[in-house]
């Protein structure tokens, strides 16, 4: 065990838990961050620990900046800082744009976007302090990069963390501490759930969608030694979409 800590928002299903459960076999500790869903949370934490390594479960909504900030500070304060943060949790609420809601478009950014600053922000100070350099990954988008009908606040939350997660790199670099983004495309989840096999034949050349494992492999790369050296890099996932 290396005995280095990582938190994983929105962990207790999809590529969250397909991300905390590669780095459990690495032999990561991990921070659980869920929602809601207590009984999913509850599951992966009971996975997690069976695969020998330390887990800790803290609930809080990534849009609530007090919320976030009193859960991770009393972690921090009780387990010490964290080696890694992926800040996975994100939502979308996608409909075109000329009839998109005052809340459709809020929701999705103080979510998606603001969430990034409530996460990290109290996690970066003792990342530093404790001298150990550290890792940072952001999850964006396909859409992010190259937008999509239907979800401009979902595209737009997305090209902004990209910004944000590029920034933050330059700031961070001297301190051993990486910042990268990675940009799934259509991955199997309940958020993609709906879209017809034919439409993602179309949309993708692999003609298939991705699973979230192969996320999951590619941020236990980044947070190991050999990916030391990769920062400020958006990396896209995505079967060749774009």
């Amino acid at each position: 065990m290396n005995n280095k800590r990582v938190l994983v928002t929105g962990s207790s299903r999809g590529i969250g838990k397909a991300i905390a459960l590669k780095l459990a076999q690495s032999g990561y500790d991990i921070a659980l961050h869920f929602h809601s869903n207590a009984a999913a949370a509850q599951a992966t934490q009971a996975e997690l620990s069976d695969l020998g390594v330390k887990v800790t479960c803290l609930q809080f909504d990534v849009a609530d900046r007090q919320g976030v900030r009193a859960a991770i500070e009393t972690d921090i304060a009780e387990h010490g800082a964290y080696y890694g943060v992926i800040l996975n949790a994100g939502i979308n609420r996608d409909t075109a744009f000329p009839a998109m809601t005052d809340e459709e478009w809020d929701s999705v950014v103080h979510t998606n976007l603001d969430g990034f600053y409530n996460v990290v922000q109290p996690c970066v100070m003792p990342m530093i302090q404790a001298r150990q350099g550290g890792r940072i990954i952001t999850m964006a988008s396909v859409s992010g990069i190259a937008g999509n009908r239907g979800q401009v606040n979902y595209s737009a939350s997305k090209a902004g963390l990209i910004g944000a997660t590029k920034a933050l790199s330059l700031e961070l670099a001297k301190r051993k501490i990486t910042v990268n983004c990675i940009a799934p495309g259509l991955i199997e989840t309940d958020m993609v759930a709906d879209i017809p096999k034919e439409m993602v034949n179309d949309l993708v050349p692999m003609r298939r969608m991705g699973k979230p494992n192969e996320i999951a492999g590619l941020a236990n790369f980044l947070l190991s030694e050999d990916g030391a050296y990769i920062t400020r890099q958006v990396i896209s996932v995505n079967g060749g979409m774009i």
